[in-house]
Parts: structure tokens; C-alpha cells; sequence
């Protein structure tokens, strides 16, 4: 029974000497560069300082022909057709002028093929048939303070597609204050505004 309890004591003494001893020899591994990065942080870049928008003052007697083509009663709708790019209204453009009259001269600026227009002025029919032909005819018309719309609506397309005129619009004086063609289907209108300032 000795021999048992000595063999049990030299076994467990041998084993807590051996594992101090695995103990002690445990090392970690170094890292391969023992040197500590510093790390920077990104600069902080403080926004541009613009100086703010000079906001225009919109004209006030201007038209939007986007919110003028949208009155269904007096604008034919564009047609959706691929291809025919005529089947829709075309604005012209908005024009300053101190004239107290204007003449509107339009005609035929292609093949002289039939076509006709009607021509109105703020709403109201001035002209309400015209032949076009190869020579210019004209209406004079009075201009009012503040806003003259003219449009020119194409009553048919002649033998031709599509109704294709010229026109030129006059001052009092003489000048020229626009000169356009349009190109547009039967039922559809160019418009051109004058501001009467």
C-alpha cells in the first residue's frame, strides 16, 4: 500500500511540475513590425461658403406656354403619334414692345400647296380664314397694355403635311420684333406674345 501511495504522490508531484513548466515556456508571438502606426484621421474639410442665388424677379407679364397649352378649350392636345412631330402647338416666344400698333404678316414657307390659318388675338378671331401663298399678307392690329397673345391656328395641312407658314411681326416703326416658321397639324396653333410694357 506504500508502494501505491508513494507512485500516486511522485505521479501528481511529476505533473504539477510539468504543467508549471509549460507554463513558463508559453511565449506570444511578436507582431512582424513591432513599430505602432499612428493612425491620422481625414481632415475635415468644412463646405464652400457660396454666396447665396441672386433670385430674378420674375417678368410678371410673361407667358408660361407650358400652363397655356393646358387650357383644353382653346389648345388643340398633342398627339401622341410616333414619327409626326407637327401634331402638337408651338410657342413662339414672348416679346417686350412700346409700339402702340403691330402688323402680323404671314404666308405659305414652303410649296405653295393651299394651306389656310385663322389668326386671333387674345382669344378673340381678328382673321378668320387666310389662303397662304407665296407672298406675305398682313393684319394690323392695336396693341393693349400688358399681354397680346396672337395665335395662328391651321385650318387644314393643304396637299402637304403639315401646314408649314412664315410670319413676321412689325412694330410701329418698322422693326421686326419676330420672325418665326411653324410647321403644325390641322386644329393646332402657334403662339407668339407681345408685352405691351
Amino acid at each position: 500500500m506504500k508502494k501505491i501511495f508513494l507512485i500516486t504522490a511522485i505521479t501528481a508531484f511529476s505533473t504539477q511540475i510539468y504543467a508549471q513548466e509549460l507554463n513558463n515556456k508559453f511565449k506570444s508571438i511578436p507582431a512582424k513590425d513591432p513599430a505602432v502606426k499612428e493612425v491620422i484621421p481625414p481632415k475635415e474639410v468644412s463646405p464652400k461658403e457660396n454666396p447665396p442665388a441672386v433670385v430674378e424677379k420674375p417678368a410678371p407679364l410673361q407667358v408660361n406656354p407650358d400652363e397655356l397649352f393646358k387650357d383644353t378649350n382653346l389648345y388643340k392636345q398633342e398627339s401622341n403619334v410616333e414619327g409626326i412631330f407637327y401634331r402638337r402647338n408651338q410657342f413662339l416666344g414672348n416679346f417686350n414692345t412700346n409700339a402702340v400698333t403691330s402688323t402680323v404678316m404671314y404666308r405659305d414657307a414652303a410649296f405653295v400647296d393651299g394651306d389656310k390659318v385663322k389668326v386671333y388675338l387674345n382669344d378673340k378671331v381678328i382673321e378668320p380664314e387666310v389662303s397662304l401663298d407665296g407672298e406675305f399678307k398682313s393684319v394690323k392690329i392695336n396693341l393693349v397694355k400688358g399681354i397680346n397673345k396672337i395665335d395662328i391656328e391651321a385650318l387644314n395641312e393643304g396637299f402637304a403635311s403639315p401646314n408649314t407658314a412664315e410670319f413676321k411681326v412689325i412694330d410701329d416703326k418698322g422693326a421686326v420684333i419676330s420672325a418665326s416658321e411653324w410647321n403644325v397639324g390641322t386644329g393646332y396653333k402657334a403662339v407668339i406674345v407681345l408685352v405691351k410694357e
